[in-house]
């Protein structure tokens, strides 16, 4: 009886052991299955909303889109006129030229003036929340109204900002063609465009500053260092992730700009303040040419693209190191 009851148990526990590694086996495909599931969603939305858009934007501009394509349903291919056309257009090449100038510009502004007010505004003074609040306002009125509010601002003949300079001896009567010459006009968005993004790097940048340890700063002051010499050992290598955030996403937003040029300058004068983003407007909406204006749409892609890989890249490579 004993005999039995023992060779029962072992044949329970034997076949208890072959049933295991069959649910271990299946549970790590489970598990997987099981992300996918989560995943799935945000895929789709992807794909839906940003890569059938993207795969039909480089097909378009291999092919002839007119606005008798919407109507027909015919758009044939022809190859690469489209890319020869656009490369050949001297305003291409400007407004190559002029959104670098732009974007360069504007992100250097708006990163320097951000960073400054944000290591001034992390020493905790009285009303300190409430002018940060005030100076958040740029940022919450849409751009439109921004530009517009700015082209008053800047006009030559009865603009506050030549009022102002001529009431203290700084300008002549006649003023400065802020929006009027092609000298001054990109420089002119450039001012406002820094104008409007600033308090979005003070906000991001701030909020990396509070995640400093105060511990570092303390340990510094007890050495001895300088203001500038924590700065540079301190707080810019602690800030390199919030920094690569901020660059990252103002080389986007700026490279791409359409609405404040087209709503100061619309382009002008002399078509000096062109940028990769109005000449899309014009190819594709005033020329009505789908086809080369979304060529120059995916140079627009390709660039933001490249920076951004490259950016990370030589970010991530820095990390390592200090690692």
């Amino acid at each position: 009886m004993t005999t039995i009851t023992s060779t029962a148990s072992a044949g329970a526990a034997g076949g208890a052991g072959t049933a295991a590694p069959a649910a271990a086996d299946r549970s790590p495909l489970r598990r997987g299955l099981l992300r996918w599931l989560f995943v799935a969603p945000a895929l789709a939305y992807m794909a839906l909303f940003f890569g059938y858009p993207l795969i039909r934007n480089i097909l378009m501009s291999f092919q002839h889109y007119t606005p008798k394509t919407y109507f027909t349903g015919e758009a044939p291919f022809n190859g690469l006129d489209n890319w020869r056309n656009v490369f050949a257009n001297e305003l291409f090449s400007d407004s190559l030229w002029h959104t670098a100038l732009f974007t360069v510009g504007s992100l250097l502004g708006q990163f320097t003036i951000g960073l400054a007010l944000a290591v001034f505004f992390s020493r905790r003074f009285r009303l300190s929340g409430f002018v940060r609040a005030i100076l958040l306002l740029p940022w919450l009125v849409p751009m439109v109204v921004s530009a517009v509010v700015w082209r008053r601002i800047l006009d030559q003949d009865h603009g506050m900002l030549n009022s102002a300079l001529h009431a203290v001896g700084l300008v002549s009567q006649d003023g400065v063609p802020w929006l009027n010459s092609p000298s001054v006009a990109l420089l002119s968005a450039v001012l406002v465009n820094i104008w409007i993004g600033i308090p979005f790097n003070m906000v991001i940048l701030y909020g990396g500053l509070q995640e400093i340890p105060r511990e570092l700063y303390e340990a510094a002051s007890l050495d001895g260092s300088s203001a500038w010499r924590t700065f540079r050992s301190i707080t810019l290598p602690m800030l390199r992730p919030v920094v690569t955030v901020v660059l990252v996403l103002g080389f986007m937003s700026t490279v791409k700009i359409l609405d404040l040029i087209l709503a100061l300058t619309s382009g002008g004068p002399a078509d000096s303040t062109q940028t990769l983003g109005t000449v899309t407007y014009q190819l594709s909406f005033l020329q009505l040419d789908f086809g080369q204006g979304a060529v120059v749409g995916n140079v627009l892609i390709l660039i933001s693209a490249v920076f951004a890989v490259l950016y990370l890249r030589a970010n991530r490579a820095d990390f390592g190191k200090g690692k």
